[in-house]
């Protein structure tokens, strides 16, 4: 794993605290706007990585012991990641059109669900929720029962949080747009995103790339699939607030944006990875993962920023200040948090490539 000086980051974040700063007394909503899309992306990783570590509890393989250092990492900056919604939380009222005065009629179920107080209170619910689960899965290793115990429960509570929160994160961002399928598309979100994280520090340290090309090929489909239902959806149906949300991501320079997204996330990685060469090599399928982490930040100002007025300076500084921001100190945390886990006879504890519902170890054949 690329070592970064602890003080540079520090540094880095506080250029980033200040250019944030200047960009908010330049155009603090734009700014504002494009702090939350950073803040759900680097907490992709986090909540994505918690994710993938919960399942690997479930599907055993030679991978799994492989990442499990860095996805523990990652699951156990859940808590840092929760901090930066704070501003979010208090900044509902720019963010957010339902946070103003003029929101739903009284009575309705969206005016319930969509009130300042009730979004809060569910913000922070999720990153308890996660917080504990993240927790509850360090404990578990090495223990395959409940291991087994642990990652399922954890998978249910999980994809129900994580649907609910992509729907309150971004979804309601433009409260008149509809997607039953919303939850999901975040869910598979936030699977590439911890997994590709994972796999890029898991490359960086090892010379073996296993089965990882196969597994974020796998991955890369199940998002493309869901991105392509949500389309197909919105465009058979043709309501017009619905559409409004895709002409709006296809026009100008945002156009050019979810374009690149399409391409070079889904169909560059998919035709390099049906390749033996690519798909089983280290260099290759380090540049692959590297370049889905770079491509979630795009996709979720792809979601978030289109159609909240944004642009001009406010993007133009609040992208890298916040980018800043929040990475940096997310780094410095993650990077200490995996040296103590590589550190932890516990944590470094082998484990058997599979082993059945009961717990007990399955011989290779």
């Amino acid at each position: 794993m690329t070592r970064i000086g602890r003080p540079s980051l520090i540094v880095a974040a506080l250029i980033g605290f200040a250019a944030t700063l200047l960009g908010l007394l330049v155009d603090a909503h734009a700014v504002l706007a494009v702090y939350l899309a950073t803040a759900v992306s680097v907490a992709s990783f986090a909540i994505g990585g918690l994710g993938v570590l919960i399942f690997t509890y479930l599907v055993r393989g030679r991978w799994t012991e492989d990442l499990h250092l860095p996805l523990t990492a990652a699951a156990m900056t859940v808590p840092v990641t929760g901090l930066f919604f704070i501003p979010v939380l208090i900044a509902l009222g720019w963010l957010y059109p339902w946070a103003g005065s003029a929101a739903e009629s009284a009575g309705s179920f969206k005016a319930a669900y969509l009130t300042p107080w009730f979004f809060a209170g569910r913000t922070v619910a999720y990153f308890a929720i996660w917080t504990a689960l993240a927790v509850s899965l360090r404990r578990a290793w090495s223990e395959p029962r409940r291991m087994i115990a642990t990652g399922a429960a954890g998978s249910i509570v999980w994809a129900f949080t994580v649907s609910i929160a992509g729907v309150d994160w971004l979804q309601s961002l433009t409260p008149e747009f509809h997607s039953s399928i919303y939850g999901l598309l975040f869910l598979t979100f936030q699977l590439l995103s911890g997994l590709a994280f994972a796999i890029a520090i898991g490359l960086s340290t090892s010379a073996a790339a296993g089965s990882y090309g196969a597994i974020l090929l796998s991955t890369l489909l199940l998002w493309a699939y869901n991105h392509a239902m949500q389309y197909i959806i919105i465009w058979s149906g043709n309501i017009p607030e619905e559409a409004l949300w895709y002409v709006r991501r296809e026009a100008g320079l945002w156009g050019v944006a979810f374009w690149a997204l399409i391409l070079l996330q889904f169909v560059v990685p998919f035709f390099a990875l049906l390749f033996d060469t690519v798909r089983n090599s280290r260099r290759p399928l380090l540049m692959l993962a590297v370049l889905t982490v770079a491509l979630r930040f795009v996709e979720t100002y792809c979601l978030a920023l289109p159609g909240l007025g944004t642009g001009g300076w406010g993007l133009l500084i609040g992208i890298p200040a916040t980018l800043l921001l929040c990475i940096a100190p997310c780094w410095l945390v993650f990077s200490v948090i995996h040296e103590r886990l590589a550190a932890s006879p516990k944590d470094t504890r082998s484990m058997s490539d599979s082993f059945d519902a009961s717990g007990t170890p399955v011989a290779s054949d």
